[in-house]
């Protein structure tokens, strides 16, 4: 059954950014929005010795808001830091063909360069938020077991999300014919007319909300669809459409050897989908004797919103592993 813990309450992007807030800057110029939260520091950056530190990325059109209840399960005990991922919530739009994974696992790179330079982190991920912790593994491997000393991964998956039916074919077809520029192109020139005359709180966007956010029928009440459904549609149209070109082509099993590294633990939902359970199992297959598997009943893709008992225990026992010893960082 879903939590009895009272209902996420959003704080609306019309609302002045929250004291301690920052910008980072990312290397192709476009600014990402940037919370700290917990007792180190006053939310300061981290010094040498600093206490554990853990950085949570949203998944795909959603923002740092979707962490608000495992913020305040962890905010007493340890350094947090939350950010939103470019296109999404209070970060500056992205260039259509910068809307990829391995860009937006450079930017969480860039973003612990910044706030978070030195002491133990423990990299936490909702969908396409644990594609960014696998991007950054990739691109930066000598930051995991060094500086990233566990790992978290909810509701995510290493690729092979689209492999078959209509449109794992016309992915394909596009790839071979070299037309996701000409794709991303159309989506930047359409974009204003798109955002005009874009329905959102839809009962369409509710239906849809509903049959692929959620899980069985204890799974969603009317308000949390509602709330996932307004972060749904907080995101433009066209950064929507541009990411999930690169979810079809996601790849990132390679990745995988270099979180083994570290503890991990990995979260799937048996009603969840956008990450079926099975790409879940196989990650923690593949990640191997260092990886934890929870799988969560009837819960769908929302399952940190819908189970949050569950989610936050499992964070906290993957917590209490790393300061147990299992870390391996200096």
């Amino acid at each position: 059954m879903p939590s009895d813990l009272p209902p996420l309450i959003l704080p609306p992007l019309t609302d002045p950014a929250p004291p301690g807030s920052r910008v980072v800057r990312t290397d192709d110029g476009v600014d990402l929005h940037v919370e700290l939260d917990g007792p180190a520091e006053g939310g300061g950056p981290a010094g040498d010795g600093a206490p554990l530190t853990v950085v949570f990325s949203h998944g795909f059109t959603a923002r740092l808001a979707e962490w608000e209840l495992q913020r305040l399960a962890l905010r007493d005990r340890y350094r947090l830091v939350l950010w939103d991922q470019r296109g999404h919530g209070r970060s500056a739009a992205t260039p259509l063909p910068d809307a990829t994974i391995d860009r937006t696992g450079r930017d969480l790179g860039e973003v612990l360069d910044a706030v978070v330079p030195s002491g133990p982190v423990v990299v936490v991920g909702h969908s396409m938020g644990g594609m960014s912790i696998m991007a950054l593994a990739r691109r930066r491997p000598e930051l995991f077991g060094t500086r990233v000393v566990g790992a978290f991964l909810l509701a995510t998956s290493a690729g092979g999300l689209v492999e078959s039916g209509l449109l794992g074919w016309l992915l394909k077809l596009v790839r071979r014919l070299h037309l996701l520029p000409l794709y991303l192109r159309l989506l930047q020139l359409t974009a204003p007319l798109l955002e005009r005359f874009r329905w959102r709180g839809s009962p369409f966007g509710r239906w849809f909300t509903r049959r692929f956010l959620f899980g069985n029928r204890a799974d969603a009440d009317p308000t949390s669809v509602r709330l996932v459904q307004t972060l749904l549609e907080e995101t433009p149209f066209p950064v929507t459409a541009a990411f999930y070109a690169t979810f079809l082509d996601h790849d990132e099993y390679a990745s995988l050897p270099v979180l083994s590294r570290v503890p991990v633990t990995v979260v799937a939902a048996t009603h969840d989908r956008l990450t079926p359970v099975g790409h879940g199992r196989r990650l923690a297959e593949e990640i191997g004797p260092g990886a934890e598997l929870v799988v969560v009943e009837g819960a769908g893709h929302s399952v940190n919103l819908t189970r949050t008992d569950v989610v936050d225990r499992a964070l906290l026992d993957l917590l209490a592993r790393v300061e147990n010893g299992e870390r391996r960082a200096g």
